[in-house]
């Protein structure tokens, strides 16, 4: 038999810096289905899964996006490896591409290149939302706006910078748009410098103040399989971002707003939509959509809710049951340890426009009290039965600040 067993089924699972990629090796390794973990790190948490059947180092999708590209191919042309999942941008960017070449060896659960370009690029997204009757802050180009009376936020048009979407962009590259910034009303920044700093034309949005939320949902040929809704406790600062202490909630107009766009771009794949509702709990607005698996996947696996298996199922053409009324369990919350300490230094620093930090005694308290609440003790990479990823994270973590000190 050769060394990749052949007769079993297997996956390939991005290890990527995020406990969303072990917590899918730990689901379906538990089923008994192979995960092949990749990485460009050798140090990479998912390696140390005793859930991973395979590692393998590959291309730096940053660095030669042809050559991840070429390395997930090379894998799904195996005969055990029946699909591949994309845990980031860089991932669902190179399945997309070439889809087609895909297509010819493994089950393809995830958009084509068209319906991809359209969430990446934020200014399309804003108009597919009007097209579905969502609600949507007010957009333009940045070098677009001819008044500054009011707070905006200025952050790439672009999820991801590629020579598809941006053709200054080297075509092996794959860039970050550069960091979010706040625009105070009454001052003009320096655009050309802004542009020049981020290598595009970004959008400058309306500022939309209220609590985070998104739709959590998996697609098969514009139906959905399966849905989640999140509620974000406490981002990776202050202001917001990546979420780092979430619970999971039912709330019927944020499920109505997430299927109305999913189902206008006829959606394949994962998928979070993300919103913000307003200050009096009322209207959501649409922020943006991670097409993709969500960093806060431990979140609704915790929950009852499988995503992992339900992708695996619905690629290999099993069915996948879900009673409608017990899909999840609702307040049921994670939280990610260094995530926690990112929120905690963005209070002490205070340089958020727009929002007023917390006091530190309030985020103390505030963080003590959550870790004990009923159903909101989950840490995400912690198992018991696998506790190695989360040791290597730790190391990854400790070892990473100790360079940036020297």
């Amino acid at each position: 038999m050769s060394t990749h067993e052949s007769s079993r089924e297997s996956i390939v699972v991005p290890a990527i810096s995020a406990p969303s990629s072990v917590s899918f090796v730990r689901s379906l390794g538990r089923r008994g289905v192979r995960p092949i973990a990749v990485s460009e790190r050798e140090t990479a948490s998912g390696f140390a899964s005793r859930y991973t059947a395979e590692s393998h180092v590959v291309a730096s999708p940053e660095e030669s996006l042809p050559e991840y590209e070429d390395a997930l191919l090379s894998l799904a042309k195996r005969p055990d490896v029946r699909t591949l999942v994309p845990m980031r941008e860089a991932d669902v960017l190179a399945l997309a591409r070439r889809r087609e070449e895909f297509a010819e060896h493994v089950s393809t659960l995830w958009p084509s290149f068209e319906q991809l370009r359209t969430v990446h690029d934020r200014r399309r997204l804003v108009d597919a939302a009007a097209d579905a009757g969502v609600n949507a802050p007010e957009t333009e180009l940045l070098s677009e706006v001819d008044d500054w009376d009011r707070n905006r936020i200025v952050k790439g048009r672009y999820s991801v910078l590629t020579h598809e979407y941006e053709p200054s962009v080297p075509p092996r590259k794959l860039l970050d748009p550069g960091a979010t910034r706040y625009l105070e009303a009454g001052t003009e920044p320096d655009v050309a410098s802004i542009r020049g700093e981020m290598r595009h034309d970004p959008i400058a949005q309306e500022f939309v103040d209220g609590d985070e939320y998104a739709l959590w949902a998996l697609y098969e040929d514009g139906d959905p399989v399966a849905t989640c809704q999140k509620h974000q406790l406490r981002g990776w600062n202050y202001a917001g971002g990546t979420s780092v202490y979430r619970r999971t909630v039912r709330i019927p107009e944020l499920e109505r707003a997430g299927r109305a766009l999913l189902d206008e771009l006829d959606w394949h794949g994962f998928a979070s939509v993300q919103f913000k509702r307003d200050v009096d709990g009322g209207e959501f607005t649409l922020m943006e959509i991670n097409p993709r698996v969500w960093v806060s996947l431990p979140c609704s696996v915790r929950a009852g809710a499988d995503f992992p298996l339900y992708f695996w199922r619905t690629a290999i053409g099993e069915p996948v049951d879900i009673d409608p009324d017990n899909a999840y369990e609702e307040d049921v919350a994670t939280h990610l340890l260094r995530g926690e300490a990112a929120y905690l230094t963005s209070v002490l620093s205070k340089n958020e426009s727009f929002v007023d930090p917390p006091t530190l005694a309030a985020t103390a308290a505030g963080m003590a009290k959550s870790m004990y609440r009923p159903k909101h003790g989950g840490i995400d990479y912690l198992s018991a039965d696998d506790p190695l990823p989360f040791v290597r994270g730790a190391l990854n973590v400790s070892l990473g600040q100790m360079k940036n000190a020297l």
